[in-house]
């Protein structure tokens, strides 16, 4: 597969669009030091130095896809609290739709908060309570994809596992956008997996596939069975499982097995990277790539994400630059005087 091929699509993003359902929550991040031990504990001090707010979960997905150049919509809960208004607040900084964001008083927006010293995570602590998404949020949640599921190429399901994503409305969805025939895309979490059935494509990490299959991956052939395994069971046409420095494994109906190799030199933080690989994904599958050729832009991507420290997104610049000149962004030298270039 050659990148001047997978370099054509990517302009092509701006024609995307895509709705994302699922749970919208907060990266908090802390930065700072650490110079001493705790004399009350063997821990570290951490001197902190600044503090950071950012979309996480669902609302990372959706950073992903406008950083990307695509038309994004968004559906989800969030808790009538202060973490809630600055999610929508930041949608709508992005010209984002959120309409279809129900504001739930008993729902708490999950935060996670994250302390980083010296470009490593500290320690981290969430602050959430799950609930089951109740049915007057999730006929809002519904809403915008009812009314505009003509005009999409793509339906998005961020699972993480906090109460959104639900048998009734999973049901839902697959109803309205398959029979539309759009694009099906699920970023899965284990407890909702036999949800998934007849999607598109699905892409769980290599633990959350192991523990759905009920089977250790400890070698390609355990990898080989637990895909084929999980296709099966979904009767999906795609499977697509990631796997840290291993790279992804994409697994198709029609009985093909992909091995796409990591591209990422130096790993700082995988925060955010599965939502970065299911946005470019469903970007360029809306745009007309295969899904073999998706996965491949998928993993340049996530190549640069986890070079960077925090919840990381990227613009289409930096995925044409990777195809180009190998992971740059962070620490590489400029796009406009890469290396070798005359």
């Amino acid at each position: 597969m050659k990148n001047q091929e997978l370099l054509s699509f990517i302009p092509q993003f701006k024609n995307a669009r895509v709705l994302v359902i699922g749970d919208l929550m907060v990266d908090e991040y802390i930065w700072g030091s650490v110079s001493r031990i705790s004399p009350e504990a063997p821990v570290p001090v951490v001197s902190v130095t600044s503090e950071s707010l950012r979309l996480g979960g669902a609302g990372n997905v959706v950073n992903n896809i406008y950083t990307l150049g695509g038309k994004v919509w968004i559906a989800g809960v969030v808790g009538d609290d202060e973490m809630g208004r600055k999610v929508i607040q930041d949608l709508q900084k992005m010209g984002v739709d959120t309409r279809a964001v129900a504001v739930e008083s008993g729902w708490t927006t999950t935060v996670k908060t994250r302390i980083i010293a010296h470009h490593q995570q500290v320690v981290r602590y969430d602050r959430e309570v799950v609930r089951t998404i109740r049915p007057e949020a999730m006929k809002k949640v519904l809403s915008v994809l009812e009314d505009r599921v003509r005009d999409l190429d793509a339906v998005l399901i961020s699972d993480y596992g906090k109460g959104v994503i639900c048998p009734e409305l999973v049901e839902q969805v697959r109803s309205l956008a398959l029979g539309e025939g759009k694009i099906l895309a699920v970023d899965p979490k284990v407890k909702n997996f036999p949800l998934f059935q007849k999607v598109t494509v699905i892409t769980p990490n290599h633990h959350e596939a192991a523990q759905a299959a009920g089977r250790w991956i400890q070698s390609e052939e355990d990898m080989v069975s637990v895909g084929r395994h999980l296709l099966g069971q979904l009767q999906a046409q795609s499977l697509l499982i990631t796997r840290g420095e291993k790279g992804m494994t994409l697994f198709e109906a029609n009985g093909d097995i992909t091995n796409i190799p990591a591209m990422a030199k130096e790993v700082f933080d995988v925060t955010g990277a599965g939502d970065t690989v299911i946005s470019v994904l469903t970007l360029a599958m809306s745009v007309g790539a295969s899904v073999k050729e998706a996965a491949v832009l998928s993993n340049h991507a996530a190549g640069i994400v986890v070079g960077e420290v925090g919840t990381a997104t990227l613009k289409a610049s930096d995925l044409e630059d990777a195809l180009k000149y190998g992971i740059q962004k962070k620490g590489s030298p400029s796009a406009a005087n890469p290396p070798g270039a005359p």
